[in-house]
């Protein structure tokens, strides 16, 4: 490294968020510019540790220490040269992955460890404003189509890697536009959809052709598709959501997180006037029932909405604000931790089950019922005398999801599935049906951005040998590995 002692002269220092009430007011993204000195100084933080453990913790295997040490030093282009080497899209896990990498930075045992995701995506966008990022043409064709179901993170990223081997690929998304949930689930004040649209373009100038409003197994058929492609990679996520099938479910007010947030992204494109949305928490009362990544962006977006007041339910007790001793380094910390989100504000109530929802006689929701609990043997039990009631007119389910829906497509293709669900699949990707691929969520089950990235880049290689015989792409992880968690 540049400087060895880097890492004692410094501490962590992480770019400023916008006022909360001025953010607030708009729904760009929430951090001031960092300036380059002080990303430098970031970046020399890097400690020279011998066993990079990053390396291991992040999915990708990003050469971490190698751009930490040239963004140090000022060579910006071949540390995007060394990014782009593992990652095909750092704009976005540099805006949304939950850096399983800084977990496992060696500083990070007994100080602040390297603000790798903030370096990483400094490294991007630096890129992108200078024109480094060009297509990446392939320099001969093979001849053969290749049809990848999905257009998230998986999809994206492993059409790329195939394009650029030199197979014909044509992506098919259900939705109006490309993206899957980095279009219609994260809001976009974690990540300005201009950067997905910008990687879109450099795909399309590469050779990958997409298809939108093309939902494979119900207006598509997959038998036609079988005949028109030499392999499908299946890659639609697991977008089946986990539901409540309480009292009072059925009432109006009462959402999935994916019937919600998708709406609001619409508005942002143009689709219609923020006002407009079918469903909003404009001048509502909301709960929201999940404590994780999709519950807190359930909370920003009702932020921006204008709700009253808001309430978010978690049925597990509030994680501790340091790692406890079976939660060890390099493991992911299962700790406290305050997003922009929550931020602006909202109260996280823990250790809540909610009983049933509460409603008029028109069918709207007016409030619920709920109480406390505590793990005892393996199971949430209630905790006697702490029932309560909160009036409310809207809810947002966010308990994540269940695996990926069976019917249509996997159906048509005869799919087996895993004991959790998933699409089935050996170590090269492959699933029981000839000639057919599956990466990402829909074979892994719910999990991060990264390793939807690394998947995808996997099973692109795995698909390629036995498209080609042999491949030169690289497979970074096998797909029975499983992240520090």
């Amino acid at each position: 490294m540049g400087d060895v002692k880097g890492f004692m002269k410094h501490g962590k220092e992480l770019p400023t968020r916008r006022s909360v009430p001025v953010r607030l007011l708009d729904w760009n993204e929430v951090y001031e510019p960092f300036d380059e000195e002080s990303l430098c100084t970031q970046a020399s933080r890097c400690m020279d540790c011998g066993i990079p453990f990053c390396n291991n913790g992040c999915p990708l295997g990003n050469i971490i220490p190698d751009w930490n040490d040239l963004v140090y030093r000022g060579h910006w282009q071949a540390a995007i040269e060394r990014l782009h080497a593992t990652n095909n899209f750092p704009e976005f896990t540099g805006r949304l992955c939950p850096a399983p990498c800084e977990s496992a930075c060696v500083l990070g045992i007994n100080e602040d460890p390297v603000t790798i995701k903030q370096v990483e995506v400094e490294i991007i966008d630096r890129a992108w404003a200078e024109g480094w990022v060009q297509p990446v043409v392939p320099s001969k064709k093979t001849g053969q189509r290749v049809a990848v179901i999905g257009s998230g993170p998986a999809g994206l990223a492993c059409a790329q890697q195939l394009t650029r081997a030199g197979h014909e690929v044509v992506v098919f998304e259900r939705a109006d536009r490309i993206g899957g949930l980095l279009r219609y689930g994260i809001p976009e004040f974690k990540m300005e959809k201009r950067h997905l649209d910008r990687r879109i373009e450099q795909m399309e100038a590469e050779g990958t052709e997409f298809r939108v409003n093309s939902n494979v197994g119900v207006e598509i058929d997959v038998d036609e598709l079988r005949v028109e492609f030499d392999a499908l990679v299946l890659a639609g996520g697991a977008t089946q959501a986990r539901d409540l099938p309480i009292p009072g479910r059925e009432l109006n007010g009462v959402h999935q997180a994916m019937e919600y947030l998708p709406w609001a992204n619409k508005a942002q494109e143009g689709d219609l006037e923020v006002d407009e949305v079918p469903i909003s928490a404009a001048g509502k009362r909301v709960v929201i029932i999940g404590g994780g990544d999709t519950g807190a962006d359930c909370l920003g977006t009702a932020h921006r909405q204008g709700a009253v007041s808001v309430h978010q339910f978690e049925i597990m007790p509030r994680p501790p604000a340091e790692r406890p001793d079976r939660n060890p380094w390099p493991t992911f910390p299962m700790v406290y931790k305050v997003t922009s989100a929550h931020e602006e504000g909202g109260e996280r109530v823990y250790s809540v089950n909610t009983e049933c929802f509460v409603g008029d006689d028109d069918g709207n929701l007016v409030g619920l019922k709920a109480h406390e609990v505590e793990f005892v043997d393996g199971r949430f039990e209630k905790i006697e005398g702490t029932d309560f009631e909160l009036e409310c007119e809207r809810v947002f389910l966010a308990m994540g999801f269940t695996g990926p829906e069976s019917s249509g497509l996997l159906d048509q293709l005869d799919i087996d599935l895993d004991d959790r669900s998933n699409v089935a699949r050996d170590d090269q990707y492959a699933t029981n049906a000839d000639n057919v691929w599956v990466c990402g969520d829909m074979g892994r089950g719910q999990s991060l951005i990264v390793w939807a990235i690394a998947e995808g880049r996997a099973c692109a290689a795995a698909a390629d040998a036995a498209l080609a015989g042999e491949s030169s792409l690289p497979a970074p992880i096998p797909p029975t590995s499983r992240p520090l968690l």
